[in-house]
């Protein structure tokens, strides 16, 4: 069964349902029942799997499956070792504690494109780019975590799913391409 690699845009809809003031994904794809195995908010861009498999879609989203998952963020802020420290967990965040995760300051992808609308970029504020990759999924996880730490996200992006990535499959926000869902046992 084939498996779909959608990058998605700012501000859309991680669903296929209208939206009374959003694009959503049915602006994107018109490929006949397939569904999302997982979200991303509107606030986020990048890597969605998209699948006509309920059998695959279950396997991609439970929680137990574990599948890592790699996030690029601006953030406000320059991170010190206690901060990334703090990010690869476990981190409390109230209502849930986090599982222990990787975190780390990169610097700006080259090949990462423009954000529309671009980030409000503040004189006195510097910005900084870290890469997480986490083995679970709470609802705004990575925004709460950065903002927990004194690191409030301007950007995210989702650049993996286990072994998918815009990094392998290079695609600009709004396009898509379809592999074969072997791509997900590939090491």
């Amino acid at each position: 069964m084939p498996l779909i690699l959608f990058n998605k845009p700012y501000q859309v809809m991680c669903q296929f349902s209208p939206h009374p003031e959003r694009q959503t994904l049915a602006d994107y794809l018109s490929i006949p029942g397939i569904y999302p195995a997982g979200r991303l908010d509107a606030d986020s861009e990048g890597l969605v799997l998209l699948t006509d498999d309920g059998q695959l879609q279950h396997e991609l989203s439970h929680p137990a499956r574990k599948q890592p998952k790699t996030y690029i963020v601006q953030v406000e802020g320059r991170p010190d070792k206690a901060q990334l420290a703090c990010l690869s967990g476990p981190l409390d965040l109230g209502d849930f504690t986090t599982l222990p995760c990787h975190a780390r300051q990169i610097l700006e992808p080259e090949w990462l494109w423009p954000r529309n609308p671009p980030i409000r970029q503040r004189a006195n504020a510097p910005t900084s780019w870290l890469a997480i990759t986490l083995t679970e999924g709470k609802n705004r996880q990575v925004r709460r975590m950065t903002a927990a730490v004194g690191l409030p996200t301007l950007r995210l992006i989702r650049i993996a799913i286990g072994p998918c990535s815009l990094e392998s499959h290079p695609l600009l926000p709004g396009e898509w391409c379809e592999v074969s869902a072997d791509a997900l046992t590939a090491h």
